[in-house]
This record gives structure tokens, C-alpha cells and sequence, in this order.
């Protein structure tokens, strides 16, 4: 396998908005991903096997949770630098991504968002380390893009909960220790619960035959009577809003993450353009390789400059839903072209594990469905702007 030679885009000196810390933090992850993600992860796909020290790694190296405070085991960081962690993560692999943006974004958020005080201190620090893995349950078997529709629901039996109900497409699940769960109690509001791995009736039976983030491990929740105890309520939820605030944050990340994986297909298209020999001369040397990768270029820069925005906003409190389902949209959405004309450059090689572009590329196929689907997304962005929601 070749070795990572990686090296990031930079033709609108975006590295120039970037604070010394930030540039740090991301050089750190980058080469984190080098010694510890690319030399395993073509094997790892390949074999459909997740491989479970990377948990442990992440958390030695601050990748669960940056943003949670520093308190609660968290990395206190801010949301640029967290959006650099994400993207140096995806460059490696968009199923790692998976692994730390469902960590910090959808277990370790909600909780510090909506938990109680002794919840925080009981979970974040285990989660922060990678003592302890998480999942996040909101998708069910015929509800995702209409998560108010969800059937998971609780009962109040005086001392605990009665849990019933199935989640599907959970990102951890089957390894998890622990599960934020949403679920509607008897008025229907939904509600958030923290169910944990070992409690009777509770079983998450992993989903096989994947072609997509591989590397991976996704399953299913199924609560069969599952006796949650009162105290694993999380108190500041309450309704869908508390869920989709979720979605937000690891949306925010996947806007990030995307972009890496986008440049990690350009780079190798360039790099191979300028070694693979045609006709006499490098491929590089045609019009139609020009033309692709000024084009992928391009859409790379408006990318970073994009995500680079949405982080300012992001710091400052002002960044909306609209404001990251745009940026979610728009960065996974050129990371698949990306990666479909970069392998087109690549010929037959594109399709092999000496290079990571059809990995990436079959992985974007996941991307671009989950947390929102790109349609979903555009009608979101059409509802801001006319005032009228297509999709209800």
C-alpha cells in the first residue's frame, strides 16, 4: 500500500483565517490519521471489521467531545477546531468520523445539553476517554427523515420506565456500552433516556452485508420491556427539538468531515495524474484531467470557505439549522462528484484498495443519506427561503 503522503488544498490561503492553535489541533489529527488510521483502514473495510482500539486512541487524543468543557473530561476547544478534527478524521475515513461524531455529537452533547449534573459527571468523563463507548437512537424502521412519527415509547411505572420500541442504522450500536434514546411517553412528547448495555430486554443485534462505511460497525436497538430507571431521563429534554439540536452539532461535523474526504480524493487524482504515463506524457498533461481537477478544486474552496463561515457563526452562538443543513448538503454533495471524477482520472486503479477513492466513495453514499438526507436538506433550505415546508 502506498504510503499517506497527504497534503491539503489550500489555493485560497485559508490557512491565513486560521488561529495558531487551530492549525496546531489540526496537524495533531492529521497525523494522528496517518500513523494510526491509514495504514489499517483499507484492510478494515475490505474485512468489514471495526476495529475497536481506534475507541481508546480517539479518546487519548481528545477527539470525543472537543467542544464538551474541559469539567466533564471535554477538549473545551472551539467549533473551528473541532470542524478541523472532523475533516482530518473523514480524510482517513468517513466511518471513523462515524465512530467520534456520534461520541461527542450525539451521546456526550446531549447529555451536557440536557442531562442533570450527576448524569454529566456519572457518563462524560468515561465517554471523553473512550472508557466507554455510545450510540444514539432516533432513526426507526419506518421513520427516519419523519423522526415525530417514531413508535419507541415509555411508560411511567412509579420507580422506572417501561421501554418498547426498535431504533435502526445506529452507528455503534452493537459495541456501545451506553444508548441516548428517544422515545414518547404517554402524552407523546418525546423524550430522551440513557439506556445502558446489560439492562433486561435490551439487545442491539449488529446490521451485516454492508457496502458502505465498512469499517463501521452499525445496528439495530431493540427494548423489549426494558426497565429504565428514572434517574437515566435526561430532565432538559423535551420534544423533537431536543433530538434535531443533536442532529445540528453532528451535522456541523459532517460538513467538515465530508470536506476531507473530498480532498483526500483530489489529492490522490493529482498526485496519480502526474505519475500515470499516456501517450508519451503524464495524463495530467490533458485537457479533460485539467478540467476535472480545477473543478474539484474549485468546489474544494468554496467548501473550506463555507465551513470556515458556518465555524465563525458557529463560535459566536449565531449559526441556525438552515445555516448548517446548507453546508451539510453542499459539502457531501461535491465530496461524491469529487470522488466519482477522481476516480474516473485513477482508470481501473479507482476501484482497488491500493487507493482510497472507492472506499471514499461508497462511503459518501452513506454520508449523503444520513443525518438528513440531501433531499431532505434542500427542502429545508427551500423552506426558509419561500416560508413553506414541501415535506409536511
Amino acid at each position: 500500500m502506498p504510503t499517506d503522503q497527504f497534503e491539503s488544498p489550500d489555493y485560497y490561503l485559508i490557512d491565513d483565517l486560521l488561529t495558531e492553535e487551530q492549525k496546531l489541533i489540526r496537524k495533531t489529527m492529521r497525523d494522528f490519521v496517518k500513523k494510526e488510521i491509514s495504514p489499517i483502514i483499507e484492510d478494515c473495510s475490505q474485512k468489514a471489521h471495526f476495529p475497536e482500539e481506534i475507541v481508546k486512541k480517539f479518546g487519548e487524543i481528545g477527539a470525543f467531545g472537543p467542544t464538551i468543557p474541559t469539567a466533564y473530561g471535554g477538549g473545551g476547544l472551539d467549533y473551528i477546531s473541532y470542524g478541523l478534527m472532523m475533516q482530518e478524521i473523514e480524510r482517513g475515513d468517513s466511518g471513523m468520523r462515524s465512530t467520534a461524531s456520534v461520541q461527542g455529537s450525539l451521546v456526550m452533547f446531549p447529555i451536557n445539553e440536557y442531562g442533570s449534573e450527576e448524569q454529566k459527571k456519572k457518563y462524560l468523563p468515561k465517554l471523553a476517554s473512550g472508557e466507554m463507548l455510545g450510540c444514539f437512537g432516533l432513526t426507526e424502521p419506518d421513520h427516519g427523515s419523519n423522526p415525530a412519527a417514531m413508535v419507541t415509547n415509555i411508560k411511567d411505572k412509579g420507580d422506572h420506565y417501561l421501554l418498547n420500541g426498535a431504533k435502526m442504522w445506529i452507528t455503534n450500536s452493537p459495541k456501545a456500552d451506553i444508548a441516548v434514546v428517544w422515545a414518547k411517553n404517554e402524552e407523546g412528547r418525546i423524550k430522551g433516556l440513557i439506556v445502558e448495555k446489560g439492562m433486561k430486554g435490551f439487545t442491539a443485534p449488529e446490521t451485516k452485508h454492508k457496502w458502505s462505511l465498512r469499517a463501521s460497525i452499525t445496528g439495530e436497538l431493540v427494548f423489549d420491556n426494558v426497565k429504565v430507571p428514572k434517574e437515566n431521563l435526561l430532565p432538559k429534554a423535551d420534544g423533537l427539538s431536543g433530538p434535531l439540536k443533536c442532529l445540528d452539532s453532528a451535522r456541523y461535523g459532517i460538513a467538515w468531515g465530508a470536506l476531507g474526504a473530498a480532498m483526500d480524493c483530489y489529492d490522490t487524482a493529482r498526485r496519480y495524474s502526474l505519475e500515470r504515463i499516456q501517450f508519451g506524457k503524464p495524463i495530467a498533461s490533458f485537457q479533460l484531467t485539467q478540467k476535472k481537477l480545477a473543478e474539484m478544486l474549485t468546489e474544494i474552496t468554496k467548501a473550506q470557505l463555507l465551513v470556515w463561515r458556518l465555524g465563525v457563526l458557529k463560535n459566536e452562538h449565531k449559526a441556525t439549522s438552515v445555516h448548517i443543513s446548507m453546508a451539510k448538503r453542499n459539502n457531501v454533495a461535491i465530496a461524491l462528484q469529487i470522488a466519482r471524477e477522481a476516480r474516473q482520472i485513477l482508470g481501473a486503479m479507482g476501484i482497488t484498495g491500493e487507493y482510497p477513492i472507492m472506499r471514499h466513495m461508497a462511503n459518501l453514499e452513506s454520508v449523503v443519506t444520513y443525518e438528513g438526507t440531501h433531499d431532505i436538506h434542500l427542502l429545508i433550505t427551500g423552506a426558509d427561503i419561500t416560508g413553506i415546508q414541501a415535506f409536511k
